[in-house]
């Protein structure tokens, strides 16, 4: 059996490294469009940017060890094509054929088309080649347009190297659709007390030269702007070979789409969650399980994907972990327990007496017992207290 792999990122490198570790004896083609081995996405916003990581620390193997592996890793290679029909994936006019094929082509960040006027830099960050680019800008006046997580870790990053930092978001409160008011409110503080310029409900409505015009009437020259504005699936190889798709790749419970042959995993997968329902999660953990599971799925194993999803970030002297999914349906209550001045605590987002996630700031001693309270009776997270 020939197993192809389209995607060098963290799914697509954890999925060949699975199928190898569960005996696997079989042909493994990896196929990656960066130029750069397979590698760990987290650090371009944390270590690299803040210069507390080296380059050759983020890489998942070496070269070494996909030879060892017998992985024919093929890095800066398109796919163009895919003949599900003859099993077929098409490098240019080159066919690869595979009898079991896994899509993790991951996401790409949003553009904002009003910044294209501009004279400065204007940066994303998804890439190696993207933080590498920004490290060499992160001084001076720093515009960043959204206050997500890769927004916040930016501004973090910025500030630490001593830029004058402006952030724009048109919500309220910066990530305020995942956290809610109630905890929304201690990253603006946050922020603010490390001296970035945080403006909320803001937007940008002309961009010329090296001028930005916000919605409430300021003026702004920065030396570079950063568009943190989210990510949009790479489907369109999938939907052009006639697979179902929206908002990603559609997947059931076990990572397989409607071909019985092919299977996704990562940023691009929708999978249709036993517990959760249909979701696309683009967060580090995600992409590492799901490749996993994809590869023992291709060995034939009928196990669901059921993890809940996770994530983490760290910004300046703040370090938190998330679990669970509040989902489109949103949620009741906030559970707090712990010291909101001194930023040591753990919540859970409650929706029908049962709780749907939970979290921990500056408490790393706490993910354990959070896991264990999600999707538990609300009693469980009144009885959850974060250490003093």
């Amino acid at each position: 059996m020939n197993i192809v792999v389209v995607g060098g990122g963290l799914a697509g490198a954890h999925a060949v490294q699975e199928l190898r570790e569960q005996g696997y004896p079989g042909d493994i083609t990896l196929l990656g469009e960066e130029r750069h081995l397979p590698y760990e996405r987290p650090p371009l916003s944390k270590g690299l940017l803040l210069g507390t990581e080296e380059v050759q620390s983020i890489f998942v193997h070496d070269q070494e060890w996909y030879a060892d592996q017998q992985v024919d890793l093929r890095v800066g290679t398109s796919v163009t094509a895919l003949d599900l029909d003859r099993g077929r994936v098409h490098v240019g006019d080159h066919p690869i054929a595979y009898d079991r094929l896994l899509l993790a082509t991951g996401a790409e960040p949003r553009r904002l088309p009003i910044l294209d006027a501009l004279e400065v830099p204007v940066l994303c960050l998804r890439t190696l080649d993207d933080a590498t680019a920004l490290k060499s800008h992160l001084a001076g006046r720093v515009l960043i347009v959204g206050a997500g997580w890769i927004g916040l870790e930016v501004a973090a990053a910025a500030r630490r190297a001593g830029a004058d930092v402006t952030v724009l978001d048109t919500a309220a409160l910066p990530l305020l659709a995942v956290l809610g008011v109630e905890l929304a409110a201690l990253f603006a503080d946050l922020h603010r007390e490390h001296g970035v310029d945080l403006r909320l409900e803001t937007s940008v409505v002309e961009a010329d030269g090296s001028t930005v015009t916000l919605s409430d009437g300021t003026r702004l020259n920065p030396d570079v702007v950063v568009a943190g504005i989210g990510a949009t699936p790479r489907d369109t190889l999938a939907a052009r070979a006639g697979l179902a798709t929206g908002n990603g790749v559609l997947v059931d419970a076990r990572l397989r789409t409607l071909d019985p042959h092919v299977y996704a995993a990562g940023d691009v997968a929708n999978h249709d969650h036993p517990t959760l329902g249909r979701l696309r999660v683009e967060h580090w953990d995600n992409a590492i399980e799901q490749g996993k599971h994809a590869a023992r799925a291709m060995l034939g194993d009928d196990q669901p994907y059921d993890r809940l999803p996770y994530f983490f970030t760290d910004q300046y002297d703040l370090g938190m972990e998330y679990v669970g999914h509040v989902g489109p349906d949103g949620y009741d209550e906030v559970v707090v327990r712990g010291d909101r001045e001194r930023r040591i605590l753990t919540a859970f987002w409650v929706r029908n007496d049962r709780v749907v996630a939970g979290m921990h700031l500056n408490d790393w001693d706490a993910m354990d017992s959070i896991r264990q309270v999600v999707g538990s009776p609300r009693s469980q997270a009144q009885e959850t207290t974060a250490r003093p």
